[in-house]
């Protein structure tokens, strides 16, 4: 029984030993800075970037740092993952989370492939379970990976006013997933109500869908007609490329997702 208690104690020692040293690391991450050249590629890459508000530099660098330590980036096709495809990535997915607490804490691997791949997709109807394969830009599993199109993540980071941005759309997943069900309501900032989040969001969609269905065209992607969560998705690529028209035009929706990422977007630059 003790050589059993020694044991356990030791085995409970090492787990708090690498729990703590992780935390350390961690927390050290988040409070260095990038280097200069590093600096300079990401406002390259990411022109959105460089409006971002200076009192929140620091805290978007550690996050960065973070975000590389944590992941493993696999280059798919025969891509090499090069430095600045990296931090790219990094960048516009750290954007989101930069003033909030939220974290991407279920994901290590992010893959990339050089330009719009295959994807298996399975179908169940009943009984029946049908396969098809569709070419998609960006996917974003429960509990990760993530999988993007390199020329897709590039393009969508240095058009950064049009509104389509595949890695804040893939992130947005994450972030939506975070609650345990990728359904278009992610855990809310403690300013923030249930209720008026569902009113807004429910609203909202209702009425994409139906624009969507007349042939209209709104301030949303098309695409978020496809589902609450797809609507979730395309709403936050809005929020941060075109937060002005958003907040003209949808302004209860701008007003929940300024809540929930703690930024007010529409006053950068």
């Amino acid at each position: 029984m003790t050589v059993f208690l020694i044991l356990l104690l030791a085995v409970a020692g090492a787990f708090g030993y690498r729990y703590c040293s992780r935390r350390q690391n961690r927390t050290s991450l988040l409070a260095t800075a990038l280097s200069d050249h590093q600096r300079a590629i990401v406002a390259q890459q990411v022109p959105l970037t460089r409006k971002l508000p200076s009192e929140l530099r620091g805290k978007f660098e550690g996050k960065i740092n973070a975000f590389l330590d944590q992941i493993e980036f696999v280059g798919c096709n025969g891509l090499d993952v090069t430095e600045e495809m990296e931090l790219s990535i990094a960048a516009q997915a750290c954007l989101l989370v930069v003033n909030s607490d939220m974290w991407y804490e279920h994901l290590y691997t992010i893959l990339v492939y050089p330009s719009a791949f295959k994807s298996r997709q399975t179908e169940h109807n009943g009984y029946v379970v049908t396969e098809r394969e569709t070419v998609r830009i960006g996917e974003s599993w429960s509990r990760g990976p993530v999988v993007l199109s390199w020329a897709h993540t590039k393009q969508g980071a240095i058009n950064d006013e049009d509104g389509h941005n595949v890695v804040f759309h893939e992130f947005a997943h994450q972030i939506d997933d975070l609650s345990g069900h990728t359904d278009g309501v992610p855990n809310l900032d403690k300013s923030q109500k249930f209720a008026d989040w569902e009113r807004v969001f429910v609203t909202a969609f209702k009425s994409h869908v139906q624009h969507v269905q007349a042939g209209h065209e709104t301030v949303f992607d098309a695409y978020g007609a496809q589902g609450q969560e797809e609507f979730f998705a395309v709403a936050v690529e809005v929020f941060f490329e075109r937060p002005v028209a958003l907040k003209h035009k949808e302004p209860a929706v701008y007003e929940q997702l300024a809540m929930l990422f703690r930024l007010e977007p529409s006053t950068w630059g």
